[in-house]
């Protein structure tokens, strides 16, 4: 017998493990089981809450929605739905960002923070397939996150203001079903959008044990993208910049929907995605775990 046989052997008999969901429902066990992550979820909840309540106890013609987006409180009045657009308008540049940077920045570092990376990892679980997973859950965070706004400001805007017919931006009234279906393709676009600074926390993540500072770093990048695109010199650098097409969902408000924002958004975003998951795959495979 060969020096080579036995190892031949061994490898042969390992068993082949098939792929199963059960870490990645473990992930989101993880996600939507903490308390912190609870409370960040009833603070975004409660921002359409009070827009709700403090547009029915003042009904105002106009409000401000954003000089970038779309203003959405002028018509709260005649449809419910615009108490979710509105309030995704006004949590867009802060709170949905903060609450997906917290989970990303989380993924990785902290695991390491807590000792549970090296066991993980000792399962064995691949560190690509842990990356894949963490992704996941970032990714399901940010959608549920989105659409939690969206139902929240929804059921409140047509308790309070009722339903009926929908003015599109674009001067078309559309009925119920499609102002409805047109909420939920803005949540999707908005979720994609979110998960783009997802894969950029993941990779921050990478970086670190100490979960705060990629989170903080990952919210920096957020709000420095937009500071950057508010800026009429570096209008060159606004169409690269990960954020700027955040309020172009305005495009799935017309009739038709149009184009000119959300399709260089989806593959801005695309992009984004694919490199910062490739960088913190390099990062990660390489990487000396120690805790």
């Amino acid at each position: 017998m060969s020096a080579a046989e036995p190892i031949v052997d061994r490898a042969s008999a390992r068993p082949h493990r098939r792929v199963s969901p059960r870490f990645f429902w473990s992930e989101l066990t993880l996600l939507f089981g903490r308390r912190r992550n609870w409370a960040g979820m009833a603070v975004l909840a409660a921002v359409p809450l009070i827009i709700a309540i403090s547009v029915k106890l003042s009904s105002p013609s106009s409000g401000g929605g954003g000089e970038d987006g779309p203003n959405f409180f002028a018509g709260i009045t005649s449809n419910g739905l615009f108490v979710a657009l509105a309030a995704l308008t006004v949590e867009l540049p802060l709170f949905l960002p903060l609450a997906v940077s917290a989970i990303a920045g989380d993924a990785v570092a902290g695991e390491a923070n807590q000792g549970t990376l090296r066991g993980l990892l000792a399962v064995p679980v691949e560190r690509t397939r842990l990356l894949a997973v963490k992704y996941a859950g970032i990714v399901v965070f940010a959608f549920a996150c989105t659409l939690l706004v969206a139902v929240v400001g929804a059921g409140a805007g047509l308790i309070l203001f009722g339903g009926g017919p929908m003015l599109l931006l674009s001067g078309v009234q559309v009925g119920f079903a499609d102002g409805l279906g047109r909420l939920l393709l803005v949540c999707a676009y908005l979720a994609v959008c979110l998960s783009t600074l997802g894969a950029i926390g993941l990779f921050v993540s990478t970086l670190t044990e100490q979960p705060i500072g990629a989170t903080i770093a990952t919210v920096i990048l957020s709000l420095t993208s937009q500071i950057l695109g508010v800026i009429p010199q570096l209008d060159w650098l606004h169409p690269y910049l990960p954020t700027h097409y955040w309020t172009g969902f305005g495009d799935l408000l017309r009739s038709p929907i149009a184009t000119e924002s959300v399709a260089p958004g989806l593959w801005l975003s695309l992009a984004y995605i694919v490199v910062f998951l490739a960088a913190a795959w390099a990062r990660f495979a390489g990487r000396d775990v120690t805790s």
